[in-house]
C-alpha cells in the first residue's frame, strides 16, 4: 500500500498498456555497482512511495546479485521504516548474507539520502521435489465474468477519487463485492476475493513475473481489517499505513494468467490490523502465501 497513505485498496481506474509499460519500466533498476541498484517512480503515485512498488523493486535488486543463475526466491519479509519521497529515485544497497549453489540470502536497503525508506530479507531456495498439500481455493465465479474496475467505480469517483487517478499496471476482477460497493449495500464482508494478472505481456523472466505479483500483493491485503466492520475507503474516515510485509514463494508464478487472490483478517486490536491471504492459480494450487502488518485508525463521525 502507499505508506503513509489512506489506502490499501486496488489502483481503479480504466487502464492503458501504458500503466503496464510503466511497471516494467521501474522493475528495470540501474545498477551503479556490484550491490548498489536506482530505482525510478511511475507518472502517477500516491502521496507517498508505493509500499507495493518498494518490495518489488528489492526482489528485482536482490534477484540480480544472485551467483546462481535461476535461483527461485522462498521468501520474501519487508519492514517500512520512513514513507518515500516521490519526486525522488530510490538507492537499493543489496548485502549479500549468503550465496551457495542451492541457497542464498539477501538483505535490501531503500533508502533516499539518508533515509531509510524500507529493510527487505529475501531468502532462495532449490531443494527439489518433496511433500506437497495446500489448502483448497474458494468457490468463486470465473474472471472474465466479472465486472472490471473501471464498472464497478462507474458512480463512485467522487468517492474514492484516488483509486481512479492511481497506476493500474495489474487487472482486477473482484468476486466479491469491493469495499465501496459493499458500504454503500449497507453490508459486511470478512473476506476479499480477487483475480489478478498483468494488464500487459509479461516478458520472459522469472524475476520480473514473481515481482508483478509481488507488487500486487499489496492491494486488498488489509481491505478485509475495515469490510469486516461495514467500512469502506472514502465513504469513513481511515488511516492506513503498511508496517510490515512477507510473502512466501511455493511455485514459480505465470503472471501473464489469471491468480486468485484471497485474502481475509484474523485480528485488528491496538490500531493495527493483519490481513492474510494465498495466490492460487488456475488449477487451484497455492502459489504463494501473504501476510501484512497495518496500522489501521478509523475515526468514527462526531456526534
Amino acid at each position: 500500500m502507499p505508506v503513509g497513505n489512506e489506502s490499501n485498496a486496488p489502483h481503479a481506474t480504466t487502464s492503458t498498456g501504458s500503466d503496464f509499460a510503466e511497471l516494467l519500466r521501474i522493475l528495470d533498476l540501474d545498477r551503479t555497482d556490484d550491490n548498489v541498484f536506482i530505482g525510478s517512480h511511475p507518472s502517477k503515485n500516491p502521496m507517498r512511495t508505493f509500499g507495493g512498488q518498494l518490495m518489488a523493486q528489492s526482489l528485482v535488486a536482490s534477484s540480480r546479485t544472485l551467483s546462481a543463475a535461476g535461483l527461485p526466491p522462498s521468501a520474501l519479509s519487508v519492514h517500512f521504516v520512513n514513507g518515500g519521497d516521490i519526486t525522488k529515485d530510490i538507492e537499493f544497497r543489496v548485502t549479500r548474507l549468503r550465496d551457495e549453489r542451492r541457497f542464498a540470502n539477501r538483505r535490501v536497503d531503500a533508502v533516499q539520502g539518508p533515509t531509510l525508506l524500507s529493510s527487505a530479507l529475501i531468502s532462495y531456495m532449490a531443494a527439489g521435489s518433496g511433500l506437497e498439500h495446500g489448502v483448497k481455493p474458494p468457490e468463486v465465479a470465473e474472471p472474465h465474468t466479472q465486472p472490471t474496475i473501471g464498472e464497478l467505480l462507474r458512480g463512485y469517483e467522487k468517492t474514492v477519487p484516488h483509486f481512479v487517478n492511481a497506476l493500474q499496471p495489474i487487472e482486477w476482477r473482484f468476486t466479491n463485492d469491493p469495499a465501496w460497493v459493499m458500504r454503500e449495500k449497507g453490508d459486511r464482508l470478512p473476506h476479499n476475493r480477487v483475480w489478478v494478472k498483468a494488464l500487459g505481456t509479461v516478458p520472459d523472466d522469472p524475476v520480473l513475473h514473481t515481482a508483478a505479483m509481488v507488487y500486487s500483493s499489496d492491494t486488498t491485503v488489509l481491505d478485509s481489517v475495515i469490510t469486516t466492520h461495514g467500512l469502506s475507503w472514502g465513504f469513513d474516515r481511515i488511516f492506513a499505513a503498511s508496517a510490515n510485509h512477507s510473502v512466501w514463494f511455493h511455485r514459480q508464478v505465470d503472471f501473464n494468467d489469471w491468480l486468485l487472490y484471497s485474502t481475509s483478517s484474523p485480528v485488528a486490536a491496538e490500531s493495527r490490523g493483519l490481513g492474510t491471504g494465498h495466490f492460487f492459480d488456475r488449477s487451484g494450487r497455492v502459489v504463494a502465501t501473504v501476510v501484512q502488518e497495518g496500522v489501521v485508525i478509523y475515526f468514527p463521525p462526531s456526534g
